[in-house]
Protein backbone atom coordinates (compact mmCIF):
# COMPACT_ATOMS: atom_id res chain seq x y z
CA UNK A 1 0.00 0.00 0.00
CA UNK A 2 1.14 3.37 -0.92
CA UNK A 3 0.52 6.58 1.78
CA UNK A 4 1.13 9.76 0.81
CA UNK A 5 4.22 11.65 2.59
CA UNK A 6 4.72 15.28 3.19
CA UNK A 7 7.79 17.60 3.25
CA UNK A 8 6.59 20.88 5.25
CA UNK A 9 9.59 23.27 4.41
CA UNK A 10 9.26 21.82 0.25
CA UNK A 11 5.42 21.26 0.50
CA UNK A 12 5.79 18.44 -2.02
CA UNK A 13 4.30 15.00 -1.60
CA UNK A 14 5.20 11.93 -2.77
CA UNK A 15 4.12 7.66 -1.94
CA UNK A 16 5.44 5.99 0.77
CA UNK A 17 5.18 2.22 0.48
CA UNK A 18 3.98 0.41 3.55
CA UNK A 19 3.29 -3.20 4.31
CA UNK A 20 -0.35 -4.18 3.18
CA UNK A 21 -0.67 -6.80 6.29
CA UNK A 22 -0.61 -3.58 8.37
CA UNK A 23 -2.13 -0.48 7.06
CA UNK A 24 -4.50 -2.27 4.41
CA UNK A 25 -6.58 -5.21 5.98
CA UNK A 26 -10.34 -4.98 6.70
CA UNK A 27 -11.52 -2.93 9.47
CA UNK A 28 -12.68 -4.37 12.19
CA UNK A 29 -15.34 -1.91 13.78
CA UNK A 30 -16.86 -3.84 16.66
CA UNK A 31 -13.24 -5.04 17.14
CA UNK A 32 -11.77 -1.53 17.76
CA UNK A 33 -14.86 -1.09 20.00
CA UNK A 34 -13.80 -3.81 21.99
CA UNK A 35 -10.34 -2.72 22.54
CA UNK A 36 -11.59 0.85 23.20
CA UNK A 37 -13.56 -0.28 26.07
CA UNK A 38 -10.64 -2.09 27.42
CA UNK A 39 -8.64 0.71 27.41
CA UNK A 40 -11.10 3.42 29.07
CA UNK A 41 -12.26 0.38 31.54
CA UNK A 42 -8.11 0.16 32.89
CA UNK A 43 -8.02 4.24 32.85
CA UNK A 44 -11.09 4.11 35.37
CA UNK A 45 -10.12 5.17 39.24
CA UNK A 46 -12.87 2.98 40.70
CA UNK A 47 -12.67 4.87 43.85
CA UNK A 48 -16.57 5.58 43.52
CA UNK A 49 -18.06 4.34 47.43
CA UNK A 50 -20.71 4.81 49.56
CA UNK A 51 -21.17 4.14 53.15
CA UNK A 52 -23.55 0.93 53.65
CA UNK A 53 -25.90 0.56 57.22
CA UNK A 54 -22.29 -1.24 59.27
CA UNK A 55 -20.30 2.15 58.53
CA UNK A 56 -22.76 4.55 59.51
CA UNK A 57 -21.79 6.56 62.74
CA UNK A 58 -25.22 6.90 65.08
CA UNK A 59 -26.69 5.42 67.52
CA UNK A 60 -27.85 1.59 67.85
CA UNK A 61 -30.91 2.27 70.28
CA UNK A 62 -34.78 1.81 68.35
CA UNK A 63 -35.99 4.84 67.33
CA UNK A 64 -38.67 4.57 69.36
CA UNK A 65 -40.45 1.97 71.72
CA UNK A 66 -41.78 -1.53 70.01
CA UNK A 67 -45.42 -0.96 70.80
CA UNK A 68 -48.11 0.99 71.89
CA UNK A 69 -47.10 4.04 69.12
CA UNK A 70 -49.58 2.92 66.06
CA UNK A 71 -46.29 3.23 63.99
CA UNK A 72 -44.73 0.69 62.14
CA UNK A 73 -41.73 -1.01 64.56
CA UNK A 74 -38.31 0.02 63.33
CA UNK A 75 -34.93 -0.56 64.78
CA UNK A 76 -32.04 1.94 64.62
CA UNK A 77 -32.05 4.81 62.09
CA UNK A 78 -28.97 3.62 60.39
CA UNK A 79 -31.42 1.42 58.23
CA UNK A 80 -31.60 2.22 53.96
CA UNK A 81 -34.89 3.69 53.99
CA UNK A 82 -34.22 6.70 56.20
CA UNK A 83 -32.05 9.55 55.16
CA UNK A 84 -28.50 9.55 56.53
CA UNK A 85 -28.45 5.93 56.40
CA UNK A 86 -26.56 3.40 54.87
CA UNK A 87 -26.85 2.58 50.99
CA UNK A 88 -27.83 -1.03 50.17
CA UNK A 89 -26.15 -2.93 46.83
CA UNK A 90 -23.95 0.84 46.51
CA UNK A 91 -20.74 1.22 44.28
CA UNK A 92 -17.71 0.39 46.45
CA UNK A 93 -14.22 0.54 45.46
CA UNK A 94 -12.87 -1.25 42.63
CA UNK A 95 -10.83 -1.94 39.28
CA UNK A 96 -12.73 -1.89 36.38
CA UNK A 97 -9.71 -3.00 34.03
CA UNK A 98 -11.23 -6.46 32.49
CA UNK A 99 -8.62 -9.03 30.08
CA UNK A 100 -8.57 -8.74 26.50
CA UNK A 101 -6.70 -11.26 24.37
CA UNK A 102 -3.62 -10.26 22.76
CA UNK A 103 -4.72 -11.12 19.27
CA UNK A 104 -7.77 -8.75 19.89
CA UNK A 105 -5.82 -6.06 20.66
CA UNK A 106 -3.36 -6.43 17.66
CA UNK A 107 -6.37 -6.56 15.30
CA UNK A 108 -7.55 -3.94 16.87
CA UNK A 109 -4.80 -1.21 15.97
CA UNK A 110 -4.48 -2.72 12.61
CA UNK A 111 -7.94 -2.17 12.42
CA UNK A 112 -7.66 1.73 13.45
CA UNK A 113 -4.57 2.33 11.73
CA UNK A 114 -6.28 0.99 8.04
CA UNK A 115 -9.72 2.40 8.60
CA UNK A 116 -7.31 6.10 9.13
CA UNK A 117 -5.36 4.75 5.99
CA UNK A 118 -7.95 3.80 3.78
CA UNK A 119 -10.15 7.50 4.25
CA UNK A 120 -6.53 9.33 3.38
CA UNK A 121 -6.07 10.45 7.08
CA UNK A 122 -2.81 8.85 7.49
CA UNK A 123 0.46 10.83 6.12
CA UNK A 124 3.85 10.22 6.48
CA UNK A 125 6.33 13.34 7.15
CA UNK A 126 9.36 13.63 6.30
CA UNK A 127 11.08 13.82 9.27
CA UNK A 128 14.82 14.96 8.21
CA UNK A 129 13.24 18.30 6.86
CA UNK A 130 11.27 19.26 9.68
CA UNK A 131 11.89 22.94 10.64
CA UNK A 132 11.90 23.45 14.38
CA UNK A 133 9.57 26.67 13.92
CA UNK A 134 6.29 26.70 15.32
CA UNK A 135 4.71 29.47 13.15
CA UNK A 136 5.89 26.92 10.15
CA UNK A 137 4.44 23.96 11.16
CA UNK A 138 1.19 25.78 11.96
CA UNK A 139 1.31 28.00 9.11
CA UNK A 140 1.33 24.54 7.11
CA UNK A 141 -1.36 22.84 9.24
CA UNK A 142 -4.01 25.65 8.60
CA UNK A 143 -2.86 25.67 4.95
CA UNK A 144 -3.60 21.78 4.43
CA UNK A 145 -6.27 22.33 6.83
CA UNK A 146 -5.14 19.59 8.96
CA UNK A 147 -6.76 19.87 12.72
CA UNK A 148 -7.07 17.19 15.30
CA UNK A 149 -3.67 16.08 14.58
CA UNK A 150 -1.65 13.27 16.10
CA UNK A 151 2.09 12.85 15.27
CA UNK A 152 3.72 9.47 15.71
CA UNK A 153 7.65 9.81 16.06
CA UNK A 154 9.85 7.24 16.55
CA UNK A 155 13.08 6.15 19.01
CA UNK A 156 15.59 7.88 17.11
CA UNK A 157 13.61 11.10 16.33
CA UNK A 158 14.54 14.18 17.88
CA UNK A 159 11.81 15.28 20.26
CA UNK A 160 12.73 17.97 21.08
CA UNK A 161 12.48 19.43 17.71
CA UNK A 162 8.95 18.32 17.81
CA UNK A 163 8.45 19.83 20.70
CA UNK A 164 9.32 23.24 19.92
CA UNK A 165 7.41 23.16 16.53
CA UNK A 166 4.26 21.89 17.83
CA UNK A 167 4.37 24.25 21.21
CA UNK A 168 0.81 26.32 21.84
CA UNK A 169 -0.56 24.49 18.48
CA UNK A 170 -4.22 23.57 19.68
CA UNK A 171 -5.52 19.82 19.09
CA UNK A 172 -2.26 18.63 18.00
CA UNK A 173 -0.60 15.84 20.10
CA UNK A 174 2.67 13.69 20.28
CA UNK A 175 3.24 10.33 21.01
CA UNK A 176 5.75 7.82 20.57
CA UNK A 177 4.81 4.32 17.81
CA UNK A 178 5.28 2.54 21.01
CA UNK A 179 2.70 4.10 23.14
CA UNK A 180 -0.16 4.16 19.59
CA UNK A 181 -3.37 2.74 20.56
CA UNK A 182 -6.30 2.56 18.93
CA UNK A 183 -8.11 5.13 21.49
CA UNK A 184 -5.77 7.89 19.92
CA UNK A 185 -6.06 6.95 16.54
CA UNK A 186 -10.13 7.10 16.42
CA UNK A 187 -10.42 10.40 18.58
CA UNK A 188 -8.01 12.61 15.94
CA UNK A 189 -9.00 13.38 12.09
CA UNK A 190 -5.76 12.69 11.14
CA UNK A 191 -2.02 10.78 11.39
CA UNK A 192 1.13 11.74 10.60
CA UNK A 193 3.33 9.48 10.90
CA UNK A 194 7.59 10.33 10.88
CA UNK A 195 9.51 7.68 8.61
CA UNK A 196 11.27 6.27 11.65
CA UNK A 197 8.09 6.06 13.38
CA UNK A 198 6.07 3.95 10.25
CA UNK A 199 9.79 1.31 9.95
CA UNK A 200 9.67 0.80 13.87
CA UNK A 201 6.02 0.44 13.92
CA UNK A 202 6.15 -2.12 11.20
CA UNK A 203 8.93 -3.63 13.35
CA UNK A 204 6.42 -4.66 15.90
CA UNK A 205 4.33 -6.66 14.00
CA UNK A 206 7.37 -9.72 12.89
Amino acid sequence: MKIKSINIVKNKQKDFEVRDDIFDVEPRSDIIERVIKWQLSKRRSGNHKVKSRSEIKTTNAKMYRQKGTGRARHGNISVVQFRGGGVSHGPVVRDHAHKLNKKIRIMGLKSAISLKAKSGELLILESEKLDKKTKTFNNYLKKSSLDKLLIVIGSSDNKTDFYQSLSNIPNVDLISQIGLNVYDIIKKDKILFTEVAVKEFEGRFQ
